[in-house]
């Protein structure tokens, strides 16, 4: 896909093996700290609500990717396997890829880790991915439960070891 002009919103979930909040988040253009322990593992999620790239629409589709990152390794490099909602088109599943490994360029040459620093791309996967909000908690934020399919289980096994 050549570089099309492209943008999404909806909702995100991360979850990974830091006490909350994790310490190696960026903000505003900041960098984080080191992981809680040392070794970051995690999936990260997101449910495209409203986007497009360039005339490909990608409303209702899906993104995890699951990733590791040793703070004592040089440079810290993210070991990550790119899942896309295998619901889509190739069309859809191409744009959501290039998107999220950066290749489209835009914020998320600013905003994700594996994008911006180095980092090992294991794969790019199209499979089901399940993920829903679940009512409201006690201050009225919606809760989100995530739930991946068994391939996508799987897939983040391999990310996990850093294995392809």
């Amino acid at each position: 896909m050549d570089a099309a002009p492209w943008a999404i919103s909806g909702s995100y979930l991360e979850a990974c093996n830091c006490e909350a909040i994790c310490p190696c988040r960026r903000i505003d253009g900041k960098a984080g700290g080191r992981s809680t322990y040392g070794e970051c593992t995690g999936a990260l999620s997101w449910i495209v609500e409203e986007g497009r790239a360039g005339d490909v629409d990608l409303a209702d589709m899906r993104v995890v990717i699951t990733c590791r990152y040793h703070d004592d390794e040089p440079g810290s490099p993210w070991i990550y396997l790119l899942l896309v909602d295998a619901r889509g088109s190739e069309a859809q599943r191409q744009a959501l890829s290039d998107i999220f490994t950066g290749r489209l360029g835009g914020t998320a040459t600013k905003q994700f880790p594996w994008a911006f620093k180095e980092s090992e791309l294991l794969g790019v996967e199209a499979v089901g991915i399940e993920r829903q909000q679940q009512g409201a908690d006690h201050d009225g934020a919606a809760r989100t439960e995530p739930a991946l399919s068994r391939c996508a289980a799987g897939a983040g096994d391999r990310a996990r070891r850093g294995a392809g």
